[in-house]
């Protein structure tokens, strides 16, 4: 493990991704320094196809830097392998994706529980159960995702990220697929389990009114990156 600066839970230094295509190299971003303190909600905003995805997807360490390195939780991804980096993130790290991502074979209980499963921890059943009451759907844990709405899935998927109470939960645009009333609420679920548990929230959107919610936000641009402090 590495010390984090002043305790940030994220730790960028120096970031670049590079990728190959058939007319050369194309540089998505270069020198990319970020710190994200414990508790903070930074929205990652930018055009489409202007990397904010890439970039979260590195500081989850779900992908290596060109160059660089990334911290989490004073672990230097940079160092570790797929599997070691897989790890890191057990009990760490919640994601919510565009997509859901449920397990279609699995009831809505079974999908919270499965992070836990795997992790061979204890009490995962009750876990599952408690964060399910959280985001309002005991009353749907036996059913399937065909059985639900696109809002009942997003909130099973947002149960699954919180359910081990992780420091980090990585979404990516994670109303994407929803109308818009059923995407305000998932909105409010994830800010009030922020708030709730102090968990460092890193969203990703394309959405102004969305970005001002949190306490930073970070502008993927052309030139690099460009922060500034929600109103």
């Amino acid at each position: 493990m590495t010390a984090n600066p002043d305790g940030c839970v994220l730790v960028a230094e120096g970031l670049g991704m590079r990728f190959r295509s058939p007319e050369g190299t194309i540089t998505l971003f270069s020198d990319v320094n970020l710190n994200i303190r414990h508790g903070e909600a930074v929205a990652v905003l930018g055009a489409s196809g202007s990397g904010k995805s890439t970039l979260l997807g590195l500081l989850a360490g779900l992908d290596q830097p060109s160059e660089g390195r990334v911290l989490l939780d004073g672990h230097d991804l940079s160092r570790l392998g797929e599997d070691d980096r897989a790890a890191v993130r057990a009990g760490r790290v919640g994601f919510v994706f565009q997509a859901f991502h449920l397990l279609p074979g699995m009831t809505a209980l079974e999908n919270v529980m499965l992070p836990g499963e795997l992790a061979g921890s204890g009490g995962v059943r009750g876990r599952a159960a408690d964060a399910l009451e959280r985001v309002g759907l005991t009353g749907r844990a036996s059913h399937y995702p065909a059985q639900l709405s696109g809002g009942e899935q997003q909130r099973v998927a947002l149960a699954r990220a919180f359910v081990d109470d992780p420091r980090v939960l990585f979404a990516d645009e994670p109303t994407g697929n929803l109308d818009r009333h059923t995407g305000e609420h998932i909105i409010d679920a994830m800010f009030a389990l922020n708030r709730d548990n102090g968990t460092t929230l890193v969203l990703v959107t394309h959405d102004p009114a969305l970005a001002g919610r949190c306490g930073r936000i970070i502008h993927v641009e052309e030139t690099g990156l460009r922060e500034e402090v929600a109103a």
